[in-house]
Order: C-alpha cells, then sequence, then structure tokens
C-alpha cells in the first residue's frame, strides 16, 4: 500500500475539485487531486453537460480564473480548429450555437483546457494527481480526518493520503459517509427549514434526478443500435405527471407545468452566429437538436463537420425511478439509468415521430467518442444533487427565492466568499415530484456553508456544502460549483499560511476580512452589481 503527503488532499476532479486545487496551488500549497473518471472536469466534461450558466457571464459573475477556463475554451477553438472566418471573429465564440449556453462546446475541449491549467503545478512536483481513484476509507482523530484511502479502479492499487485538509470535490459528497462527517440527503422538511416549498415532513430519499448524456449527428447511413433489453419496460413508461409516455416529444413545461411538444429537426440550415443564448429570455429548449448542441457545422469550414453534434440531455433521459445515493442497489439504479438513455436513442432512431410524418431517424449515430464513455455515453452519469453538509450555516430558500425577496434581492452575507445566479432548476425526482423552476435573485455563497457543524478539517469544494433540496436547484450548476471549490481550497490555503481555523475565519472580523481580500486579490467577486431576479 503506497502512502502519500500532502498539505491539501481534493477527493474528486471536477468543477470545484480543479478550483479547489488550482486555488490551493496558487497559495503555494502541495496537493494531491483524485478523480474516479478517465477525464477529470466532471459535469462539463465526464459527464457531458455543456455549461449551465447566467445571462452576465459575458460581463461579471464568475470568478476570474473560471473566466480564464471560458476563454481557453474559446481559445482552444480558434487555434486547432478550422473555423470559418466569421466564427473565428466572433467575439463570444458558441462552437455549438446551443440554446442553453453561451458556450456550448465539447467536452474533451474542456478537459485539455483543465489539463493544460493543472500541468504547470505537475511539472513543478507540487501536484500528483490520483487517477482513476476512488475513495474507500477514512481515518480521524476526533474532529479531524487524518487521511483517506482510495484504490486505483484498473490495478487495484491501494494508496493512503495523508493531509492536513481534505477537501470533499466528489459528485455525491462520498467522503461525507466515509469520515463520519454530519449530512442530511433529499427534502427536508418545512420544520427543519421553514421554506415555504418544503413538504410537512423530510423526506431523505427524495433526490433529483440523474442523466446519463450522449452526443449524436445525423449522418448518411443506418446507424440503428440493438433494441436495449429494457425497452419494451422504457417505451410503455408514463409519468403521472408527464402527459403521456416517457419516450415522445411531450413533456411538462419546467416553468409552466403546461404540457408542451418540442420539435427536432437534425442538422437544421440554420446561422449558427445568429443564436442567442439567454436563459432570462428563453431556456432554449423548443428545439431539441439545437439546445445543446455543442458542434455547429456551419461555424466550420465546408466538409469539417459533415454534421452537427448534439448533446442529448433532454427531459426523457431524467431518470428518476429511485435514488442512487445511500442506497443498497446505487449500482443497479445506475445501471437502470444507462439503459433509459440507450433506450431514448433507440427511439430516436426508430420510432421518434418525424415532421413529415414518418418514424424513427436511422441517420442518428451514437458519438461515443466525443463523450470518451465505453459504451458510447457520457463516462459518468450526472448527479444533480449531492450529499449536503450539516453546515454553520444552511442557504435556505427564503435567503434567495424571488417569490419571498421580491425587489429587496437575495440575502447579504457578511461572510461572503463568492457569487452565483441560476433559477431554483428542479428536475423531476425520485419521491414523484415534478419540476420546480422558479425565478431567484443573484446571490452570495456563505463562508458558513462551507463549514461542517463538527469536523474541522474537512470542507465542502462541490454540490455538498449547506444547501437544501430546494436551494441545492440554484448551486449546482458549473460557475458556482467552480467558485465554491476555488473558496475552499483557497480558505485550507489561508489556514496553513496563517495558523488558524475555517471556523476562526468566520468569527473574526480582522481574519474574515484579510482572507476575503485574498479572495479578491484572485479575482474572486464577493457581491453583485444592481441585476435582477428573472
Amino acid at each position: 500500500m503506497k502512502e502519500i503527503t500532502a498539505d491539501v488532499l481534493v477527493v474528486g476532479g471536477g468543477l470545484g475539485g480543479v478550483a479547489a486545487a488550482l486555488a490551493a496551488l496558487r497559495a503555494g500549497r502541495t496537493v494531491v487531486l483524485t478523480e474516479e473518471f478517465d477525464w477529470i472536469g466532471g459535469q462539463l466534461t465526464s459527464q457531458a453537460v455543456p455549461p449551465d450558466e447566467h445571462s452576465w457571464v459575458e460581463q461579471f459573475g464568475v470568478t476570474a480564473s473560471y473566466r480564464a477556463l471560458r476563454d481557453g475554451i474559446r481559445d482552444y477553438y480558434r487555434r486547432y480548429y478550422p473555423l470559418t472566418d466569421a466564427a473565428r471573429r466572433w467575439v463570444h465564440l458558441n462552437p455549438g450555437a446551443g440554446g442553453v449556453s453561451r458556450l456550448c462546446h465539447e467536452p474533451v475541449v474542456a478537459k485539455a483546457v483543465l489539463e493544460a491549467m493543472l500541468q504547470p503545478y505537475r511539472g513543478g512536483g507540487r501536484l500528483r494527481v490520483l487517477q482513476p481513484w476512488k475513495a474507500t476509507a477514512a481515518e480521524s482523530d476526533g474532529d479531524r480526518v487524518t487521511s483517506v484511502t482510495g484504490r486505483h479502479r484498473d490495478t487495484g492499487e491501494q494508496t493512503v493520503v495523508t493531509a492536513r485538509y481534505v477537501l470533499d470535490a466528489t459528485e455525491t459528497g462520498e467522503l461525507l459517509p466515509l469520515t463520519g462527517t454530519e449530512y442530511v440527503t433529499g427534502f427536508e422538511s418545512q420544520d427543519d427549514t421553514g421554506e415555504p416549498s418544503a413538504p410537512a415532513t423530510a423526506q431523505p430519499a427524495n433526490m433529483q434526478a440523474v442523466s446519463v448524456c450522449f452526443a449524436i449527428d445525423h449522418v448518411d447511413g443506418d446507424h440503428t443500435i440493438d433494441r436495449p433489453d429494457s425497452y419494451g419496460f422504457w417505451r410503455a413508461y408514463t409519468p403521472p405527471f408527464w402527459g403521456g409516455p416517457l419516450l415522445s416529444w411531450r413533456s411538462p413545461h419546467p416553468r409552466t407545468l403546461e404540457i408542451s411538444e418540442r420539435s427536432f429537426t437534425p442538422n437544421p440550415d440554420d446561422d449558427p452566429l445568429g443564436v442567442v443564448a439567454d436563459q432570462r429570455l428563453n431556456p432554449g429548449d423548443a428545439n431539441l437538436w439545437t439546445f445543446r448542441r455543442i458542434a455547429a457545422r456551419n461555424l466550420f469550414t465546408p466538409g469539417a463537420y459533415g454534421s452537427d453534434i448534439s448533446l442529448v440531455n433532454w427531459p426523457m433521459i431524467d431518470y428518476f425511478e429511485a435514488p442512487v445515493i445511500d442506497v443498497p442497489d446505487a449500482d443497479e439504479q445506475l445501471a437502470r439509468a444507462r439503459e433509459l438513455s440507450m433506450s431514448v436513442l433507440y427511439w430516436l432512431q426508430t420510432e421518434a415521430p418525424r415532421p413529415d410524418g414518418g418514424t424513427g431517424f436511422p441517420g442518428l449515430r451514437l458519438r461515443g467518442d466525443v463523450t470518451g464513455g465505453s459504451d458510447g455515453l457520457a463516462q459518468a452519469p450526472y448527479v444533480r444533487e449531492s450529499r449536503r453538509i450539516l453546515a454553520d450555516y444552511t442557504i435556505v430558500e427564503q435567503d434567495l427565492s424571488h417569490a419571498v425577496r421580491g425587489d429587496k434581492g437575495s440575502v447579504t452575507y457578511a461572510d461572503s466568499v463568492g457569487v452565483g445566479m441560476y433559477r431554483i432548476d428542479l428536475h423531476p425526482s425520485t419521491g414523484g415530484d415534478t419540476y420546480i423552476d422558479v425565478p431567484s435573485s443573484p446571490f452570495q455563497i456563505p463562508l458558513g456553508a462551507l463549514l461542517p457543524r463538527r469536523v474541522e478539517n474537512l470542507l465542502p469544494a462541490a454540490k455538498n456544502l449547506g444547501t437544501t433540496h430546494i436551494t441545492n436547484g440554484c448551486y449546482r450548476l458549473h460557475p458556482i460549483e467552480w467558485n465554491i471549490g476555488e473558496a475552499a481550497g483557497a480558505l485550507a490555503a489561508f489556514c496553513l499560511n496563517e495558523g488558524t481555523t475555517p471556523r476562526a475565519v468566520r468569527e473574526d472580523p480582522s481574519r474574515l476580512a484579510d482572507f476575503q481580500s485574498r479572495l479578491t486579490a484572485d479575482g474572486v467577486e464577493l457581491a453583485w452589481p444592481d441585476v435582477t431576479a428573472y
């Protein structure tokens, strides 16, 4: 069994984990970063989810390092891809011209940029990356985590990592049970949180759907996959709130819950330069092909792309049959989620209604080369809702809901360590709930939500901070996860450099001011300009 020592251990190499590692490294600390899957980057890469971002992302409301990631992705396209002259001149280049985001792109490009951001520290010997590696056990001494043990997926080799600070940046908060850190799952009760939308009784197994995304293009020929074994089940599956079969163009509109019909037109002859991706104005999902398109062929020189590439993260792939956290059959449920996605693809190829009155699009081709998954799908499931620490401060609905706060805007936190913005966006859940998708006000990220109530040196660095089931709906998105991770990594380094503790930083106004000044110097915005909810 190998033994490694570092100042900071970051378990989980998603967006929060990479941001946490970079922040600690910038502050001069040694870091071990681990990742379970073949690609770092989490929801942006191995989960293949184009970035969900707020409307002002090109102007403000993200950290400088997150902006460097976005700029790096665009620079990568300009450097290596055969863009048209017009696309190359497009300041806010959107390679996929998707309706969901101003920066829809192929997952592997983000992976390349993230690797480049980490490489100087790997070369300098202060960063070690263990991959593909999964935590299996942890040791604690009182209220401090002393080490984490994990196993290499392919070789089975075990490694013990000892660190003074341990950051949980996993997609499910998997270090929390391993370390005995107190946490919550699912829907809290109204008695627990006071939230107007919470149920009377806590529902710990009621969690948002997970999704296994995949990429497709549309080319000549018949690319129909073998009929999945579970296709008959999913073809007949009719959720009570869906308005019909799950596998159809009809589903609830997330914001109004009215049953609406979406269109699907592979390779529309649209002008990608004219796409305006602004979720404040339009969720962008009317045409599912362009909704999360990650390569718009008309942005590249003729012949470079024979087809657009579209990323399928659509309503019908949401798996809400059962939770995948703190259940004995989690692997089985995740396998069923993958079977659902394969069934959706088969339905698209064989039975989906076409505008011309026919059925099926056999020219749809699964692009596993784009997502890196061995079965053609994304490598990892998109997990929207994690275990969440019981924190010194819990962010609740009445802190930021526009329905509650109105024109006052979100609650102001004296201990802000960043900002974020997204609608309270909850997908159908394992408790039988339909969408909740309502306005929120631009919000700050409070340091208190990063502090477990008891454990002193474990910090959440992803979606596992002190939110609720409801507020997780707006804290779970790409730039916010990055900011959470960056703040956690910076906090660990600050405490080591200053000989203090996270709780002391929050409780001492002078130390808090020093830490916030450090964040500001690194390009972390702590407050919003005067913008309103949507």
